[in-house]
């Protein structure tokens, strides 16, 4: 699979090196490109699948200018948090991957990854088994896609319906933040679904 990365930063560099070591074509996009790197413009006409790993702030512009998406599937690993961590810029009306929706115009959003820290994602073992990945968009062969890239991750995919989850998802990354970060959990804890 031919994949792009849009923001080559801890998150994007981190899934980028687990799906290249699983034999997919990546290609990481950076403002200012180095050894490995490409444009964001290189890897956005590469992907037939994009991950977005930028920053929130820079996420409308940057999408807007990359104009027609043509179909590419577009994950959404972003959140939209305050500079301050104080909370969330969007929530429970919306959500930030729905202003990633109509923002890239012709892509098929899937919001995931954006759960747990790039530790996490570089380290999915767990004592007590795979940690839960959700993920939420409204096509199911998106959905598909990104959930069998989550599982070459070490996660167990979950699909949890349609892109509004989006509006409950965000928020859970919210609180895994602040556990981790100001509640003393640090940052080696990640969520999972249990069932019977």
């Amino acid at each position: 699979m031919k994949i792009g990365i849009l923001g080559a930063g801890n998150v994007g560099a981190t899934l980028g090196r687990k799906w290249a070591a699983s034999g997919h074509d990546v290609r990481m996009g950076v403002r200012s490109p180095g050894d490995g790197e490409v444009s964001m413009g290189e890897a956005f006409n590469h992907g037939e699948v994009l991950l977005l790993a930028t920053p929130w702030g820079p996420a409308e512009g940057f999408l807007k200018g990359l104009g027609d998406f043509g179909g590419k599937i577009l994950i959404d690993a972003t959140n939209p948090i305050a500079p301050d961590l104080s909370g969330l810029t969007h929530g429970t009306t919306t959500s930030g991957a729905e202003q990633v929706a109509a923002w890239a115009r012709g892509s098929r959003v899937v919001k995931c990854f954006n759960t747990v820290g790039f530790n996490v994602m570089e380290n999915t073992s767990f004592a007590e088994g795979k940690p839960s990945m959700l993920y939420c968009g409204d096509g199911a062969e998106a959905k598909h896609v990104a959930g069998q890239l989550a599982a070459e991750c070490g996660f167990e995919p979950l699909d949890a319906g349609p892109l509004m989850q989006a509006r409950w998802l965000e928020p859970l990354a919210m609180l895994w933040i602040t556990m981790a970060i100001k509640h003393g959990y640090g940052r080696e804890m990640a969520f999972r679904l249990m069932r019977r």
